[in-house]
């Protein structure tokens, strides 16, 4: 899981080599990842604490399920890759909402967004994920306008993205 290959992409998104992701992380190349929404019948937002095990953002709130794009991996194929992975869910339809451009914040990750549907339950892949929740948007609305410090960095960008292109 940390040393993964992954795409390094120029600032067009396109391939460019092939690193480990210890290799692009330590320097900040531009790669790729997807972010995948999932709300229910509801309306709310199923989001994930972060493992302790993990290297970055260990115990924060984040996107429903997230991941890195493999080398040679496109993002339609990495999303739902990466909720059976993280959720243990298949989900008859994934949404693309928008790209963010890699930056500083976003870990120099060009990031695909989906979004989709589904009420749960779900088997968490506890190497990666120490518990989740549903909560409402205006909930997460608040908690982001807050800087909320349980929230990371990514999730509080793609939400306002979100929420700009949802209204």
């Amino acid at each position: 899981m940390h040393n993964e290959l992954l795409d390094v992409v120029d600032k067009d998104d396109a391939v460019i080599a092939q690193q480990p992701r210890s290799v692009i992380h330590a320097n900040r190349l531009r790669h790729r990842a997807v972010h995948i929404l999932v709300f229910n019948d509801a309306g709310q937002l199923f989001l994930q604490k972060r493992s302790m095990k993990k290297d970055l953002n260990k115990g924060l709130w984040d996107t429903s399920a997230a991941g890195h794009v493999d080398a040679g991996e496109s993002y339609a194929c990495s999303a739902p890759r990466e909720l059976q992975e993280e959720l243990g869910v298949s989900a008859e339809s994934l949404e693309g909402l928008f790209k963010l451009e890699p930056s500083t914040d976003l870990g120099m990750e060009f990031i695909q967004v989906y979004r989709c549907r589904h009420n749960g339950p779900f088997d968490l892949a506890t190497d990666e994920i120490d518990e989740g929740c549903w909560v409402d948007q205006v909930i997460l609305d608040e908690r982001v306008a807050a800087n909320d410090p349980t929230l990371t960095l990514t999730f509080k960008i793609i939400w306002q993205q979100f929420r700009n292109i949802a209204n």
